[in-house]
């Protein structure tokens, strides 16, 4: 197993955020069974390497011996290939929708679904995995999902990522209805607590993300919020509608009228049993994404990646897929075909 090089831009200041986070905890798991390094590239850190130090020092290479540098920083991704061209690399990959295409033979390791399926369309032809993000032990270890003693908040909304229609309609209609809604805004110190005395969770993304361009990499909260025993109401956007199964997992959040949404989480409120996930689901979901599992997922899927890399380095050429002035011109036909028996057909409903 390759020696592995986590890059982030920095640990402190601007840069906490969930992103670094996940990333912190990535680099937690790999040193179950690899040698890990955190290396910055934005902010020099006394406790870290700085990237453009360790390339000034090192000659480019991708043989056995040689780190793996895991990449996952969205909009900086194509600048950090760039620099690392010529190394094992690979891709964290986690919001999808940022514009850019991959080098041949840098592997994807995506976060969800969603994202696997993004670069499934977008990079055929890179080696592609599955490494769902990982609960931290503390949601596991004291989420109150077996309690059914009453909750002293009826409905939490975190501020951050919630649209304008939970904010500025939906919860005052909530609390115009007497239930006892928060607003969750700044820093908490136990955020499991506060979700363990909380009945109902709402997570109402589509809007935040869509008005960013780029996708709901994972979908953490609500997650966080079922192993608490809350009965979850969430948008269904991008890698949401990967364990956010409908009726099944969590309820959709702005299904088509604000009094269904009213009537619905009322009576969760009121009833909570009735509207928590089935159980075995939810046992799934909650063991799928616990760190041992994932740990035994990571370990598997760079064993894998190694032997990509070896492959390479042992002067495999990498697949590509076909050319970029080709892939434009096979869309272009297809969009003046589509054009024309769109026109054909309204021209048939018109008779």
């Amino acid at each position: 197993m390759r020696s592995i090089r986590v890059l982030v831009p920095g640990t402190t200041g601007r840069f906490r955020c969930g992103g670094l986070l996940v990333e912190l905890q990535t680099a937690r798991l790999l040193e179950q069974f690899a040698r890990v390094q955190l290396v910055t590239y934005r902010q020099r850190e006394p406790d870290h390497p700085f990237l453009a130090d360790l390339l000034r020092l090192e000659q480019p290479g991708c043989a056995p011996g040689q780190p793996l540098w895991l990449v996952s920083w969205g909009f900086d991704v194509p600048q950090l290939l760039r620099r690392l061209r010529g190394r094992a690399t690979a891709y964290h990959a986690h919001s999808s929708g940022y514009g850019f295409d991959l080098p041949a033979g840098v592997p994807v390791l995506a976060v969800s679904r969603n994202t696997l399926g993004y670069w499934g369309d977008r990079a055929p032809r890179n080696p592609l995995f599955l490494v769902p993000n990982a609960l931290e032990p503390m949601w596991l270890q004291r989420g109150a999902r077996g309690s059914s003693g009453p909750r002293s908040i009826d409905v939490l909304v975190q501020q951050r990522k919630s649209s304008r229609y939970a904010l500025e309609r939906l919860v005052p209609a909530l609390r115009a209805r007497g239930l006892r809604v928060e607003v969750q805004s700044g820093w908490v110190d136990d955020l499991v607590d506060l979700f363990n005395r909380s009945a109902v969770y709402l997570y109402d993304s589509a809007p935040y993300w869509r008005g960013r361009g780029v996708s709901e990499g994972f979908g953490l909260p609500p997650i966080e919020a079922l192993a608490c025993g809350c009965v979850v109401f969430s948008s269904l956007n991008h890698a949401l509608a990967d364990n956010l199964d409908p009726g099944v997992l969590g309820h959709q959040l702005g299904a088509g009228t604000l009094a269904a949404d009213l009537d619905r989480i009322s009576a969760a409120v009121q009833n909570p049993q009735a509207w928590q996930p089935q159980p075995e689901a939810l046992e799934q979901l909650l063991g799928n994404t616990s760190e041992q599992a994932l740990a035994q997922r990571w370990r598997a899927t760079l064993e894998q990646v190694n032997q990509h890399w070896d492959r390479i380095a042992a002067g495999e050429p990498a697949l590509t897929d076909c050319p970029r002035g080709g892939f434009v011109r096979q869309c272009l036909r297809q969009s003046l075909a589509n054009r024309i028996a769109g026109l054909a057909l309204d021209w048939q409903l018109r008779q």
